[in-house]
């Protein structure tokens, strides 16, 4: 199982639990991705997306995306498209 990254986390918001993330390469619903930071380590599949507050299917690089994740994210966070 490899990694490459694909994006950077640009902003969190508790209410819901979503995470803002500016990409640097395409990411589509179903891909299973890899949050890690200084305090953050988490994996998740993706089951939604949105780019400004509109549920898409994919984001592509240079697009700041919004995502629901399970717990607290951090600015700079790295973002890794997991492939099996």
């Amino acid at each position: 199982m490899t990694e490459e990254e694909i994006g950077r986390v640009s902003d969190f918001f508790a209410q819901p639990v979503v995470a803002g993330i500016d990409l640097t390469a395409t990411l589509r619903v179903g891909d299973k991705i890899h949050i890690k930071g200084a305090t953050t380590d988490m994996e998740l599949t993706v089951e939604s997306m949105q780019i400004q507050n509109v549920d898409v299917k994919e984001g592509k690089a240079g697009d700041a995306i919004g995502i629901k994740v399970p717990d607290r994210v951090r600015r700079g966070d790295r973002v890794y498209k997991v492939i099996e």
